[in-house]
């Protein structure tokens, strides 16, 4: 017996030492082979004149910097040098409190109030200026990835959150995630997760809709490489008289758009409905979730696995593999907090790392169709890169938009910051995190700190599906991760996850993520990666940017503020960069003031800038050529025209003096305890009428909005003071001493009022439903009266 043991013992043991022999002589196989590609890459890359680094390294990615930094570092002193004469000027110029001439008692105030307008601008541009003091541009090549990690890329799952079908239809939903579908990347290692925040059944039934649809998009995706994979973006951009090619498409184009098209017609049909018929309900078992359903605001966790990746009977027409799609609506309940986006996103997180769990994690709006097949192969190149990659958090894609005027009548392109502004924080150590659009490590989401000695790369992935265990047993077993009180007394939300307690969930958690010690990259590729639907409306631009101001005001005023949280961990330049954009909204005062008192002064008499002929004109000046040329040039230089850089300083103004105050009242009293944090959804839809009238660049009123009260009675008081100004001039016997006194301030009014044209277009020409409503006149004129009448202080 002894023996036998003894026998049993060793040949075990030999049997494991011939095991783990196998194993290293496999690993060291693959190892040669991926010498000998690399060799076959450097003598390739020799020989097309390609970069190779020292060590024989081929980087997945390129890193360059922007060409020019001198210069305009050079520039930007030469600005600092004429703000501090400006500074001396105004301190050295205080109007005296008596005796100083006429005007000078009731100017004193204004003087100083507009001083510190001017330090705050003054401050904000300095922040401003780490965005251009060290941009580098990214490049990946993605045919390197594919040579040497094809067979081991990695699980990568994708979150796509909408909250409200009525403003987020749920055709417009469902587009975004067969776009996300559509990827060239292997259907067993893509999982799409749909978090429909609203606990829609109409938003479940077109999800239904789309799993059985994507089993003829997907291969016809892949036949004809179709750019974009959104169906509706991509029937929308070819007309009946347009060509197709290649020509043998022809065919297949009308059966897949006869089958899209009647996908849609069912859905809008449900829609009008409320509810899904009940042949449809039978259908679905999944539809009984909704039998105890009682508000959108009070449910339980709703999860279904729509195509189960890993079922072998789960292919498309063609019998290939589809992409595993789930549907999750998050418990809701009204004595529990359910912390907006925050909440939505770390239950995803939970939930999908015991379904596909990959350590790869995109998460897009429900607007933000993919319109680039290669965008996950390009973000993997940076996390994948042997050098750098293990440093490399998230990769966040610019969020760009498909139905954008030819003059960006709002604004909405953000083509400074997209173009400009997110490459200078990519160079001071990483691009902050936007909330859509973004490649997360799943670790780096969970908490994880960044340390390089014990930092390993692990793509593989596990699930915790039992053997076995049925479909429904599982989805019973995990759903719990999503109810309202699993991060209660958790580190969720706090250390792991999205960071909850405030609406900029985004900014706060990537923060966040750079504090412990992690880098992100901005990837701006020609292909635009994603599409969205920007607002159409003034009203709805505006309400996006209060959301977005209140948010960053939060972070500001709280622990997270980057000079306090980011002391010592992030470096200078990125604390800048943070701080400027958490600063928003403290802009808008000091730019109302710069837009309301000086033109008050000048209907008063009082003059706030010094004459024509004196040598402190000169700082003043150069300031606003320089200024002003430098915008437009860089403005000009990103792809933008005259028209639409007018426009993006109209929409500049506007923010600044409605939305932004708005922002700061509403952030203040949530801060004292008035009012409790909430998040408005912007609309995705608008009437035919709104359409019209947006395609033709007619900005939108239409609303009777308290913020649109702040932009016509600033409006209207800068043309009270320029009507007032042209009289003084035609009634002046020196007209000529008029101007050197008062240019300053006349042209400030003068560029004020061409601002404004569209809001007098929409108080005293414009008959359509988008005009000013008369009310809204009414109040403004009074108000505006009213003010022009008082004393100055």
């Amino acid at each position: 017996m002894v023996q036998l043991f003894i026998f049993f013992f060793y040949s075990g043991g030999l049997c494991s030492v011939l095991n783990n022999q196998r194993e290293r002589e496999t690993i060291n196989e693959r190892e040669r082979e991926r010498e000998r590609e690399r060799e076959r890459e450097r003598d390739y890359c020799c020989s097309a004149g390609m970069a190779v680094t020292k060590t024989g390294y081929l980087p997945l990615f390129e890193t360059k910097e922007a060409k020019g930094r001198v210069a305009y570092r050079v520039f930007a002193l030469s600005m600092l040098v004429a703000i501090c004469m400006v500074v001396v000027y105004r301190v050295s110029h205080v109007p005296s409190g008596g005796g100083g001439g006429e005007g000078a008692a009731q100017g004193r105030w204004v003087w100083i109030g507009l001083f510190v307008a001017e330090l705050w601008l003054s401050f904000s541009w300095i922040l401003r200026q780490s965005f251009r003091w060290n941009p580098i541009y990214r490049y990946t090549f993605k045919d390197r990835l594919s040579h040497r990690y094809e067979k081991e890329l990695p699980n990568v799952d994708i979150f796509v959150c909408t909250a409200d079908p009525s403003g987020e239809p749920p055709i417009m939903v469902i587009n975004t995630v067969l776009s996300m579908m559509a990827y060239d990347y292997p259907p067993e290692k893509l999982s799409v997760y749909l978090s429909d925040d609203g606990g829609s059944e109409l938003t479940f039934y077109a999800m239904i809709e789309a799993s059985h649809f994507s089993k003829h998009w997907l291969p016809f995706c892949k036949q004809f490489k179709v750019e974009p994979p959104s169906p509706s973006a991509f029937f929308s951009s070819h007309s009946h008289d347009q060509p197709l090619y290649p020509h043998h498409m022809a065919n297949n184009y009308s059966s897949i758009k006869k089958l899209y098209e009647d996908m849609e017609k069912r859905i809008r049909i449900v829609m009008e409905l409320g509810r899904a018929p009940q042949e449809i309900r039978k259908e679905h078992k999944g539809f009984l979730e909704w039998d105890t359903v009682s508000s959108p605001r009070d449910h339980q966790t709703i999860l279904q696995i729509l195509i189960d990746g890993k079922d072998l009977n789960a292919v498309d027409m063609e019998g290939h593999q589809l992409p595993t799609l789930v549907y999750m609506s998050r418990e809701k309940r009204p004595q529990y907090h359910h912390n907006f986006k925050a909440g939505a996103m770390n239950a995803l997180i939970r939930v999908s790392s015991k379904i596909s769990n990959g350590p790869i994690i995109l998460n897009v709006d429900c607007d933000m169709y993919s319109n680039n097949l290669d965008s996950v192969r390009d973000a993997l190149c940076f996390f994948m890169d042997e050098e750098k990659g293990h440093e490399i958090a998230f990769v966040q894609y610019p969020q760009s938009f498909n139905n954008i005027t030819k003059n960006d009548l709002y604004g909405s392109s953000f083509r400074i910051h997209q173009e400009v502004e997110f490459y200078g924080m990519d160079g001071n150590g990483g691009a902050p995190y936007i909330g859509s659009g973004c490649f997360h490590r799943r670790d780096t989401l969970c908490g994880r700190k960044y340390t390089e000695e014990d930092y390993k790369r692990e793509w593989q992935t596990e699930n915790e599906r039992i053997e076995g265990e049925s479909s429904n047993e599982f989805l019973e077993r995990i759903k719990g991760l999503a109810n309202c009180d699993y991060d209660e007394n958790t580190q969720w939300g706090k250390e792991m996850g999205l960071k909850y307690g405030c609406v900029a969930e985004d900014m706060i958690t990537s923060l966040a993520i750079h504090c412990r010690g992690w880098k992100s990259v901005y990837f701006n590729p020609t292909k635009k990666a994603f599409l969205g639907v920007p607002p159409v409306t003034l009203d709805q631009m505006l309400v996006q940017q209060k959301r977005w101001a209140g948010g960053h005001l939060q972070i500001f005023f709280s622990r997270n503020c980057s000079f306090w949280q980011g002391h010592r961990r992030i470096n200078i330049g990125l604390q800048m960069g943070y701080a400027y954009f958490n600063m928003w909204a403290t802009y808008g005062p000091p730019t109302l003031y710069g837009h309301v008192i000086p033109s008050l002064c000048l209907l008063k008499g009082i003059p706030l800038f010094p004459k024509i002929s004196t040598p402190w004109f000169l700082p003043f000046a150069y300031l606003i050529i320089a200024s002003s040329t430098y915008n437009l040039g860089e403005f000009l230089w990103t792809g933008g025209s005259l028209q639409a850089w007018w426009n993006d300083e109209r929409i500049w103004i506007y923010r600044r003096t409605s939305s932004y105050i708005f922002a700061i009242v509403e952030t203040l009293l949530m801060i004292l305890g008035f009012t409790k944090s909430a998040f408005a959804i912007t609309t995705k839809v608008a009437d035919d009428d709104v359409m019209k009238r947006y395609e033709q660049e007619i900005m939108e009123f239409g609303a009777n909005s308290p913020m649109f009260s702040t932009l016509t009675t600033v409006a209207l008081l800068n043309l009270f003071s320029l009507v007032g100004v042209m009289k003084r001039l035609l009634m002046a016997h020196d007209a000529a001493e008029v101007l050197e006194t008062w240019c300053l301030q006349i042209l400030l009014c003068l560029v004020v009022v061409a601002i404004n044209l569209p809001i007098y277009q929409g108080l005293f020409f414009r008959k359509d439903k988008g005009c000013i409503p008369s009310s809204l006149l009414f109040r403004s004129f009074v108000f505006a009266l009213i003010v022009s009448m008082l004393p100055m202080f």
